[in-house]
């Protein structure tokens, strides 16, 4: 047989001990928020039926949906007709019925209706797995990569909504950020200024283009309104929209002013400031909707099923796209036929958070080691030795290993020195005798003699 040469399939990822640290650390402060706040996790398949991932995500997201072959001779049962056809979208339902799926969204929405007899609404549920997309490999795109969604289903109250801001800012000031954005705007008030131009019906070319005004600018974006069908009036009258400036309370007043006309926008706006009185009432820190919180009425991100207020947000301390994001949603579960049950949902990207925290140095230096002793192996004959004192540390709950085979002292040094652990134990038949280890400071290279009891004292500390 050859010999095939290990590479990895594109768009996806080893991760190292350390990295994996590093990981976990961002997952386990994430979860410990969340349950913090009434959440309870739950876990989906990695595949579940095709038939229940195709037709959520449109054409352009079905074609990325990963398909799996049917186990088996799974071509037998295709016809000559279809084979003949040569068509790779009449193949696919005979050949394969599951597939990875492609989100945590429409596992979450059919896990809902299938447990809607067993779960008490409002159903608070956070979930972070893996996804696959069989998308084009680039930097910081991945075709397996990780989701970490936190939403509530049942409740229309926009108390979710405000305690979703201090989720998100709670959980990025744990995490080490000082300085973040967290952006909301209502999908009501862009139905609103589309209302008031008197072209509802191109509310989502309006918003694709002013989305891009961070990336090209008023004038792009008014070319691209331009080439969508909006007139010069309507840029006049979206101007000081795009434009709009001052602190929170002062851009709501402006917008209250442009659309007083339109019952949608006003609706949009009443529900901000809902949810700020509610973040208020919180007193969590009174500089939150100064500092972290801005209203940004170009932020029209997921306007085919988002409803009510969206979220984006955003680092200030690296050049980064967004590190999260949701809204408001008035359907999640109708596409299986269990009608009008509203919800609300954030994400977080645990890979740019990833990167964020790596490129301003943010991971705790704990973190990275694995065992705070390694047990010294000199002898054979002193293994029974050592194995009990690798029981009772361990009884202890310290994080102690001991090297598996007698070796030089030099080999099993450079051992702890690569994983990182902090002390070595040092055990021959002089310790045997008097009882009393010799513990070496793997930083200062310092030695002392110790008791186990002294030495569980000090781990312990």
């Amino acid at each position: 047989m050859a010999i095939v040469k290990p590479s990895l399939a594109k768009g996806t990822r080893d991760f190292s001990p350390l990295e994996m640290e590093r990981r976990n650390f961002i997952f386990n402060t994430l979860k410990r928020i969340f349950k913090k706040y009434g959440y309870s996790e739950i876990q989906t398949p990695s595949f579940e039926n095709l038939a229940t991932l195709t037709g959520k995500y449109g054409d352009e997201g079905d074609k990325l949906i990963f398909k799996i072959l049917n186990s088996g001779d799974y071509l037998s049962k295709v016809s000559n007709e279809v084979w003949g056809e040569r068509n790779s979208n009449r193949l696919i339902p005979h050949i394969s019925e599951k597939a990875l799926r492609y989100d945590l969204t429409v596992p979450f929405a059919r896990y809902v209706v299938m447990h809607q007899n067993d779960i008490a609404l409002p159903f608070k549920r956070f979930q972070i797995q893996p996804v696959w997309r069989a998308d084009r490999p680039q930097r910081g795109r991945y075709r397996e990569f990780y989701q970490c969604d936190v939403d509530v289903v049942g409740s229309d109250s926009l108390l979710n909504e405000a305690e979703f801001v201090l989720i998100y800012w709670e959980a990025l000031k744990e995490l080490g950020l000082k300085d973040f954005t967290i952006k909301i705007n209502n999908r009501k008030i862009l139905t609103g200024i589309a209302e008031i131009l008197g072209k509802p019906e191109l509310i989502v070319d309006m918003t694709v283009a002013i989305d891009k005004l961070d990336k090209i600018g008023l004038e792009g974006v008014n070319k691209e309104l331009l080439e969508r069908g909006f007139t010069e009036e309507d840029l006049e009258l979206l101007k000081p929209i795009v434009l709009l400036g001052g602190t929170n309370l002062e851009k709501l007043e402006s917008l209250k002013k442009v659309l007083a006309s339109s019952e949608k926008g006003m609706q949009g706006i009443a529900e901000i400031e809902t949810v700020f009185s509610y973040i208020d009432a919180f007193k969590v820190d009174e500089t939150l909707l100064e500092r972290e919180v801005e209203v940004d009425i170009t932020l029209a991100r997921g306007l085919n099923y988002y409803t009510g207020c969206i979220f984006e947000v955003k680092t200030n301390e690296v050049a980064m796209g967004s590190i999260g994001g949701g809204g408001r949603y008035d359907d999640l579960t109708g596409m299986f036929g269990l009608k009008g049950l509203t919800g609300v949902g954030v994400s977080f990207g645990a890979d740019r958070i990833y990167d964020v925290l790596e490129e301003l140095s943010l991971f705790p230096e704990a973190t990275v080691v694995s065992s705070k002793i390694l047990i010294s192996n000199f002898d054979k004959t002193l293994e029974s030795y050592t194995i009990s004192l690798l029981t009772s540390l361990r009884k202890e709950g310290i994080a102690v290993e001991l090297y598996p085979v007698a070796a030089k002292l030099k080999k099993q040094m450079s051992y702890a020195d690569a994983k990182g652990i902090p002390f070595v134990l040092l055990v021959g038949e002089e310790e045997v005798e008097s009882g009393l280890l010799t513990l070496k400071n793997m930083e200062s290279g310092e030695q002392i003699k110790v008791k186990l009891s002294t030495l569980i004292e000090m781990m312990r500390g």
